[in-house]
């Protein structure tokens, strides 16, 4: 056994009604030094972004204003759309051994050190670990399952007090996407192992989640006096089918997805649903497992208004929620029409699953046994949907896209067999060796190298032709056809849509037959050819002109592909998602290093507080243009005081000197080289007072200098 891991530092505010930087979680996790707690991973590469830990806890808390929790969108077309759904969730496994019921849980509201109950698993010294599934990430790998795959394990034989442990191990991986279509959810995969001497009997499996609907774009919980009201959630348990498509494999199939959302959307900046749904066992046939539902409000051990509805403290009171829904009061107006509290308040989830185990306890299969050795799999689904309407009621029309995302989660876990039967049952595969091939999805095909060149006025845009070679996952076909060109133009931090620059699409009996000749890359006779830039070539190329120079935030570009869909199943034509490829430009006057070519700045004159400047000190910014690649700027008072010194090195420029594009952009950003921005923050960290100014910007390479001047006004 490891060593006791200490405190984690949480504060649980049971009576406070809103959530600001110090409720509840005002701190992050602290463990000792033996062991590796890591909880900075998050998925980034579709509109979910959860924390995941390698410690069975989901969420950060809202500690990080850098760090998503459970958001989505977390790469929002308008602020509104960006929402926080959970503080912290967490795996909970249950089992009888020797007739004892133990449950080992990742956390627990109501507890305030780890170490005590309910905080019960333990890393087992290692990080988590990322691969990716896209050939062009730095941690591609073709074992990857998804695009963003994170792999951890732990267990719950760390010292906890009053804790029996089931001693088993958890081995977690989760599922991210980028297509449009499943960029909504986080597949959780826990496979399970009974490392202990004893057989574990009727396993059930569950995510308790402390959902908080919230938008920090509407306020903030960093800012004084900011956050959202805890208490004003409500919860419900959608217990449907599929919706009804014709000739769809999943018509029929049960739909279990227990949800939260805000009661009132908060003028539209929370109106979304957070949702948790069980996908299915590798190792229990669906006929044998059930789907169950709880809730109570935090830390609440008792409640007069709904008794049934309480926080479990014990094991045995755990095992019974994870094995046993909550009833139903139908008709009571205290309760919904779904039968659940309608009582807003900071309701707590518990969806849990089973039984489970490798072997059949009984004839029935009612019940099962998981001998020392053996293992089971499992999977959840974290899924979150915008609401389809604003309607003031919670209804199956306004949870529309909420199903429509959890229907995809489930077709990823089901899969397809290992024939390409595209076997989408959720149970055994009878026609074989009863092999599934879980997480297959049909897939657009992928984003192709993106590279941009920028210039004054206009970027250059080009392209690789990869996409053209890939296969469908399920019909393995070749079934690419054409490219779609976007662009967002984005100012002062705000929002903005993708806006469709282009399509261009084969000339065959599908689409809109333009063809590629207006960008394929082409020689003096007329003939395709290609450019290379570093090791990559690339074939296309597409130029968009007209654009300002220099403000940051601006100009963000993609290339996405796309197939012709699939007429024999009705599945439309897929699309790779902007998120894959997308790179922001700065566009502006390429280096120059002649001696005739002046240098300049703009904005000149530059008056302070101009709209395009940030609220602080360091959001301001002018740029200096004309500069050679390599060059020192040097800016002087009238009389001729040295104020500031900068070196610019084109080739790897990234925006020093300015807080806003090192904050704001990130590394994926492309510079024209011959520019660069200043803050008008001095050598001495003062701000630059009104006056007129002289610069000099020595060619390093020549060591001949040109001179200018601007004016500043406050």
């Amino acid at each position: 056994m490891k060593k006791n891991i200490g405190i984690i530092l949480i504060a649980f505010m049971a009576l406070s009604g809103f959530l600001s930087a110090n409720d509840r979680y005002p701190v992050t996790f602290h463990k000792p030094f033996t062991s590796v707690a890591d909880y900075v991973h998050y998925t980034t590469v579709g509109q979910m972004g959860l924390t995941i830990t390698n410690f069975g806890v989901l969420g950060e808390g809202y500690n990080n204003p850098n760090q998503p929790s459970c958001m989505y969108k977390q790469y929002p077309d308008n602020l509104k759309e960006q929402i926080e759904h959970m503080s912290y969730g967490g795996l909970w496994v249950g089992g009888k051994v020797n007739g004892e019921k133990r449950v080992s849980t990742a956390i627990v509201d109501g507890v305030f050190d780890y170490g005590s109950a309910g905080f019960e698993f333990t890393d087992n010294g290692d990080s988590i670990s990322e691969r990716s599934s896209i050939p062009t990430s730095p941690v591609y790998s073709p074992h990857a399952i998804s695009h963003q795959d994170f792999m951890a394990t732990f267990h719950d034989e760390g010292e906890v007090v009053d804790h029996k442990p089931l001693h088993i191990q958890v081995d977690i991986t989760s599922y991210a996407w980028n297509f449009s279509f499943t960029d909504a959810f986080v597949i959780l995969n826990y496979h399970i192992t009974n490392i202990s001497s004893s057989t574990i009997e009727d396993v059930f499996v569950g995510i308790w989640a402390d959902a908080a609907v919230g938008n920090m774009n509407y306020t903030s919980i960093y800012e004084p006096g900011g956050g959202w009201s805890w208490y004003d959630n409500l919860n419900g348990f959608d217990e449907s089918v599929f919706d009804p498509i014709p000739e769809d494999e999943f018509q029929g199939l049960d739909r279990d997805i227990a949800y939260q959302y805000d009661e009132d959307g908060d003028n539209g900046y929370a109106q979304s649903y957070i949702g948790f749904s069980f996908l299915g066992s590798e190792t229990v046939p669906r006929a044998h497992w059930d789907t169950y539902y709880n809730q109570w409000m935090w830390n609440t051990s008792s409640n007069l208004f709904y008794p049934e509805y309480f926080l479990p403290l014990t094991d045995e009171e755990r095992y019974d929620k994870l094995s046993n829904s909550a009833p139903k009061h139908l008709g009571d107006e205290a309760y919904t029409e779904a039968g659940y509290p309608a009582a807003a308040a900071s309701w707590m989830i518990l969806i849990g699953a089973g039984p489970f185990g490798s072997i059949p306890a009984v004839a029935d299969s009612s019940s099962w046994e998981l001998p020392p050795g053996a293992f089971i799999d499992v999977a959840f689904a974290v899924i979150a949907g915008s609401w389809a309407n604003d309607g003031a009621e919670d209804n199956a029309a306004r949870r529309k896209l909420l199903r429509v995302n959890a229907d995809w989660a489930q077709k990823a876990f089901n899969g397809e067999d290992n024939n390409g039967n595209g076997r989408l049952d959720n149970d055994e595969d009878q026609n074989d060796n009863g092999l599934l091939d879980r997480f297959v999805l049909p897939a657009p095909p992928p984003s192709p190298k993106l590279h941009i060149v920028s210039e004054k006025s206009k970027v250059t845009l080009y392209w690789n032709n990869i996409p053209e070679f890939a296969e469908d996952p399920i019909s393995r076909e070749k079934d690419f056809e054409g490219y779609k060109i976007y662009a967002r133009r984005k100012t002062s931090g705000l929002a903005a849509e993708w806006s469709l620059l282009a399509t261009f699409d084969l000339d065959n009996e599908f689409g809109y037959n333009t063809g590629f000749e207006y960008i394929r890359i082409k020689d003096e006779f007329d003939n395709p050819s290609y450019e290379i830039f570093g090791q990559d070539t690339f074939y296309y190329k597409f130029e968009n002109s007209n654009l300002l120079n220099g403000w940051p935030d601006k100009n963000i570009f993609a290339v996405t592909s796309y197939d012709k869909g699939d007429p024999n199943t009705g599945l439309e034509s897929l699309e790779s998602s902007q998120l894959e490829n997308r790179i922001t430009v700065i566009t502006g006057q390429q280096s120059i290093d002649d001696q005739t070519t002046k240098v300049g700045v703009y904005p000149n004159p530059y008056r302070v507080n101009a709209i395009w400047d940030g609220s602080g000190v360091r959001d301001r910014m002018i740029w200096f243009t004309g500069l050679p690649e390599e060059s020192i700027i040097r800016i002087f008072t009238i009389s001729g005081e040295l104020v500031k010194t900068i070196e610019h090195h084109a080739a790897t420029y990234s925006g020093g000197e300015t807080r806003r594009l090192q904050e704001g952009l990130g590394a994926n950003t492309v510079y024209s080289g011959g520019e660069h921005a200043w803050d008008v923050i001095t050598d001495d960290d003062q701000a630059l007072a009104t006056g007129m100014y002289i610069f000099a910007v020595e060619n390093v390479s020549t060591g001949y200098i040109k001179t200018g001047r601007f004016l500043i006004i406050k």
